[in-house]
């Protein structure tokens, strides 16, 4: 049985993610279990993990679900960080996509589906 996820996200310069990665969660690391790496736990058995690795660095993907997508960016924008874009799946997901400084892709979104329904079933 799976417990935990770690997205790993490889960066060059270490140091200038790391900041970044505070902002972005609003607090120090979780976890910095040796020089060059550094997580964030998001939820309660999901992690970011900046990892220092210069060949690999940028080619990150990490998809994030949250309830409320506009609260969510704005808190981001609050901070310092805007979306790259915003697009709309209709009835599917509505999702904010941001780049780290390294030129990882942080996908932040929220599920329409349920929001659909209920206004199917109230109409």
């Amino acid at each position: 049985m799976i417990t935990h996820v770690f997205a790993d996200l490889p960066v060059d310069d270490f140091e200038t993610a790391r900041a970044w990665y505070e902002i972005f969660a609003g607090r120090p690391p979780d976890l910095a279990p040796k020089p060059g790496e550094a997580a964030w736990q998001l939820a309660e058995t999901a992690w970011i993990n900046v990892v220092a690795n210069a060949e690999r660095s940028g080619s990150g993907l990490v998809s994030l679900r949250v309830d409320d997508l506009q609260q969510h960016v704005g808190m981001l924008a609050m901070r310092g960080i805007a979306p790259d874009r915003i697009e709309t799946v209709p009835g599917v997901v509505i999702e904010a996509t941001i780049f780290d400084p390294a030129g990882n892709t942080i996908t932040i979104g929220q599920s329409l589906a349920a929001e659909e329904g209920g206004a199917a079933a109230a109409g």
